[in-house]
C-alpha cells in the first residue's frame, strides 16, 4: 500500500476545473450569474435556480473555523504519520464552507478553537496543490 497521498481527479466532470486551478495555487469557487449564490462544490449548474451559468471567482483564502475534529487513528499509509491532526469546516470569507486540514499546530486539541481565523497554505504536489489551513494572529 502507497504511502503517498490519496490525490483527486483533474478530470472530474464537476470538480475537474476546481483542481486544475490549484496548480497555479488558486482557490476556486463557483458564483451563479443568475441568482448570485455562491456555489461550493464545483458544479454543472447552481443548486439554488438550476441555471447553468455559474462563473469561477478566486477565494482570498481566508476564513475561521466553523467546526473540527481531532484524528487521533488512522490506517491509511499516508495519515498515519501525521495522527493526531485537525480536519475542519473552514467558513471562507466570500461565502462558502469547505472541508480541509488544519496544520502548522503543536496540539491540535489545544491550539485549535471554533471561530478561529485561518489562511490558506497549500501543499505541493506535481499535478496539483492541496488546499489547508493555519490559524492567523487575527
Amino acid at each position: 500500500m502507497s504511502s503517498e497521498r490519496p490525490l483527486p481527479s483533474l478530470t472530474e466532470a464537476d470538480t475537474g476545473k476546481f483542481w486544475q486551478s490549484t496548480q497555479d495555487e488558486i482557490l476556486g469557487y463557483q458564483q451563479c450569474t443568475g441568482c448570485e449564490k455562491i456555489v461550493w462544490y464545483g458544479r454543472m449548474h447552481c443548486p439554488d435556480c438550476l441555471d447553468g451559468t455559474l462563473e469561477w471567482r478566486e477565494s482570498k483564502g481566508e476564513g475561521s473555523i466553523y467546526s473540527f475534529s481531532v484524528v487521533r487513528q488512522s490506517y491509511h499509509p499516508f495519515f498515519r504519520n501525521l495522527v493526531p491532526y485537525a480536519v475542519a469546516y473552514i467558513d471562507l470569507d466570500e461565502g462558502f464552507r469547505m472541508l480541509s486540514n488544519v496544520v502548522g499546530v503543536e496540539d491540535p486539541v489545544k491550539d485549535i478553537k471554533v471561530g478561529q481565523r485561518v489562511r490558506l497554505v497549500w501543499e505541493h504536489h506535481e499535478a496539483l496543490n492541496i488546499p489547508l489551513f493555519e490559524a492567523t494572529d487575527d
